[in-house]
């Protein structure tokens, strides 16, 4: 099967199942974002095993973070935050092999906050009453919109490289073009719900920031794997790459969207 096909099918059978699990909600949209975040955090310390990172005290922050958000809130996923840095250090005391502790501590606890606030916040979207669900929906197709955007507009207008050192492939020109696409998706998704949940300048507001974090996710998650030398995060998704190479631009888009909608009173 080409890459094209391979992309298209995975596409076919994941976006149903992420829609329908955000429809539902509640532990069902948990379970999702559990699994999905223990696979990225598995690929992320795959890549970054030459740091050693402390990998079962990582897999146990990230659940208490999200368990944690589930049952009492905001405040009790920080409680998760924290309680991998008293694991992996724990977990580092009780080993006999040697290892850098900066270097271990640092990948384990990046990879829990990374991993764990994107989709912790992107639950508290969802926890939105009335308007959770197309909040969600209006992240993800914004998501989408800006990356499909900058990448028509960046191979037909691409002249000026706006990371050459992270990501060459994208240019300034193609980040406009993904701007004005998320924010005409954000406009469309949260249309029917204007001025009750968003007015139209607040929607666009959305859009231009789910757009920006996009792309500085994929940049961030770009310059993780070029400083540990990987194309792709893992093969899981046949023609997508691993799964953090599908979450990383909606691990800083679901915190962006969260806080503009709790900056204009609608959270």
């Amino acid at each position: 099967m080409s890459s094209l096909g391979s992309r298209v099918l995975v596409a076919a059978i994941l976006l149903p199942l992420v829609i329908g699990m955000t429809y539902l909600g509640d532990w069902w949209l948990f379970a999702l974002a559990l699994v999905g975040g223990l696979i990225a955090l598995y690929e992320l310390y795959a890549m970054a095993r030459e740091l050693r990172p402390l990998v079962l005290g990582g897999y146990l922050g990230l659940a208490l973070a999200l368990v944690g958000l589930q049952l009492g809130g905001f405040e009790w996923m920080v409680g998760g935050w924290l309680a991998t840095l008293v694991s992996t250090f724990v977990i580092f005391g009780l080993s006999d092999v040697r290892l850098s502790a900066t270097a271990s501590f640092g990948v384990t606890v990046l990879g829990v906050v990374w991993v764990g606030a994107g989709l912790g916040c992107l639950l508290l979207v969802r926890d939105i009453p009335e308007y959770g669900f197309w909040a969600v929906m209006a992240v993800l197709f914004t998501v989408f919109a800006a990356d499909t955007g900058a990448y028509f507009v960046g191979r037909a207008f691409g002249r000026r490289k706006l990371a050459p050192a992270i990501s060459p492939g994208k240019s300034w020109e193609g980040l406009v073009g993904g701007l004005a696409a998320a924010m005409l998706m954000a406009f469309l998704v949260l249309y029917k719900d204007r001025d009750e949940f968003l007015t139209i300048p607040q929607s666009l507001a959305l859009g231009l920031a789910i757009a920006l974090a996009s792309v500085l996710g994929d940049l961030f998650e770009s310059a993780v794997k070029r400083d540990l030398s990987v194309k792709d995060s893992g093969r899981l998704l046949r023609g997508h790459g691993g799964m953090l190479d599908r979450l990383d631009s909606l691990l800083w888009a679901g915190p962006a969207a969260y806080y503009v909608i709790l900056a204009f009173g609608a959270a």
